[in-house]
C-alpha cells in the first residue's frame, strides 16, 4: 500500500471499453495507487467496463434512467449504490452522461472526471471522445493534454485538479493525438485519486490547492 495511506474507496462510472478503470485497477495493483474499486456503473449494458469489473469480481451494475418511473426513482436507486458501498470518491472513466445534481450535492467535491484536453478549452458539450481531438487539430493547436477535474452540475467546468500537456505533431491524425493524451490520462487520473487519499486536495471556490 502507497506510503500506508488507508485505501480510498472509489466508485467509478463508465460508458465505454474502460481503458481508465484498467488503469486506475493496474496501479492499485502495482502498489502505486491507495485505493480500491468498490462499485462500478455503467449506462450501458455492454460497456466493456462492466466486464472489467465482473472478471475482477467488483460489484458492477448497469443503471440507466429508462429502467426507472422517474428521475427521481433513478438518482434515489444511484444513492444507495453508492451509500452500500460505502463510496468515498466517484471518479467519471469515460461516461458520456451528466451527473445528477442530487449526487453532486451528496458528493461535492468528491467527484472527479478526466477530459482529453487542456480545460477549459475543447470542453462542454459534445466535445468528447475523437470530436475534441479533431476540434485541437482543426484549430492548430500546438499542445493539448488531458485535465482531471472535480465535476460540477455543467459538462466541464468543475475546478481543475490536475492538466498535463502533451505535443501536437504536424503529422497528427485524432487517432495519434488521441493515443498520446491516452497514455497521459492513465498517468495522472491515479496521481489524482491518490492525492484524495492522502488528504492533500484543497478546494478554494474555482481553485484547488496541493498540499505538500
Amino acid at each position: 500500500m502507497k506510503h500506508n495511506v488507508k485505501p480510498i474507496r472509489l466508485a467509478v462510472f463508465a460508458s465505454g471499453r474502460g481503458s481508465n478503470l484498467e488503469a486506475i485497477l493496474r496501479n492499485i495493483d502495482d502498489g502505486e495507487l491507495a485505493a480500491e474499486v468498490v462499485l462500478v456503473i455503467s449506462n450501458r449494458p455492454a460497456a466493456g467496463a462492466l466486464e472489467i469489473a465482473r472478471q475482477k469480481e467488483i460489484p458492477s451494475f448497469h443503471v440507466a434512467s429508462k429502467q426507472f418511473a422517474d428521475e427521481q426513482d433513478y438518482e434515489t436507486h444511484l444513492l444507495k449504490l453508492l451509500a452500500e458501498h460505502q463510496t468515498e470518491l466517484i471518479v467519471l472513466a469515460g461516461y458520456l452522461k451528466l451527473i445528477p445534481v442530487s449526487i453532486i450535492r451528496q458528493y461535492r467535491n468528491r467527484i472527479l472526471n478526466i477530459h482529453p484536453a487542456l480545460l477549459p478549452s475543447f470542453g462542454g458539450p459534445g466535445l468528447y471522445g475523437h470530436f475534441v481531438h479533431e476540434a485541437v487539430l482543426s484549430y492548430g493547436c500546438k499542445v493539448s493534454g488531458a485535465t482531471v477535474h472535480l465535476v460540477d452540475e455543467e459538462y466541464d467546468t468543475g475546478a481543475p485538479i490536475l492538466q498535463r500537456c502533451v505535443p501536437v505533431l504536424d503529422d497528427d491524425t485524432p487517432e495519434t493525438l488521441a493515443a498520446r493524451v491516452l497514455q497521459i490520462e492513465h498517468q495522472i487520473f491515479s496521481e489524482a485519486i491518490q492525492l484524495f487519499a492522502e488528504g492533500r486536495v484543497i478546494i478554494e471556490g474555482r481553485k484547488s490547492r496541493i498540499l505538500k
